[in-house]
């Protein structure tokens, strides 16, 4: 059972962090700006409930693992005298930090979807987003360095 929950959770991170950098990509790559905002409008709303759904499943079967393997005890080394307890107390901060930003990202995007954002909330979108992004980034490091540890 645990073989199936853990490729599920990959799966699930494969498509978390690949919609993610397809996303970001198009920010970086694609000059035309109304181009850039038609697709983000076509492929935004889709995107979004792909991208919560998949985060619903890392988060579901990653908590099931955490209990699975008892990793709660890690928590409660020392960061400084544990690898293991730094490296799973940072993967935790991220996810929670991915988490509310997703939500913030969320609130906007459903709120201004096919209008005009404010300059604020343009800059709270981007800037969640680029977050998002790089904390991924971070996520699969710490993970990498979770599974040479456990295994």
């Amino acid at each position: 059972m645990i073989e199936i929950v853990l490729y599920v959770h990959i799966l699930a991170a494969t498509a978390w962090i690949g919609g993610a950098l397809l996303l970001f990509l198009l920010g970086v790559f694609m000059k035309d700006k109304n181009a850039q905002k038609q697709t983000y409008e076509h492929l935004g709303p889709f995107y979004g409930y792909f991208e919560v759904f998949w985060l619903i499943i890392l988060l579901s079967t990653g908590s099931y693992m955490f209990y699975y393997f008892n990793l709660i005890d890690v928590l409660t080394l020392d960061i400084n005298e544990s690898k293991l307890g730094y490296m799973m107390s940072h993967k935790l901060f991220y996810v929670a930090a991915i988490t509310f930003l997703t939500v913030i990202h969320m609130q906007i995007a459903l709120k201004t979807h096919n209008k005009e954002r404010s300059k604020l909330q343009k800059i709270i979108s981007r800037g969640s987003s680029m977050m998002i992004f790089f904390l991924n980034l971070g996520i699969l490091w710490f993970a990498m360095q979770l599974r040479q540890i456990l295994s």
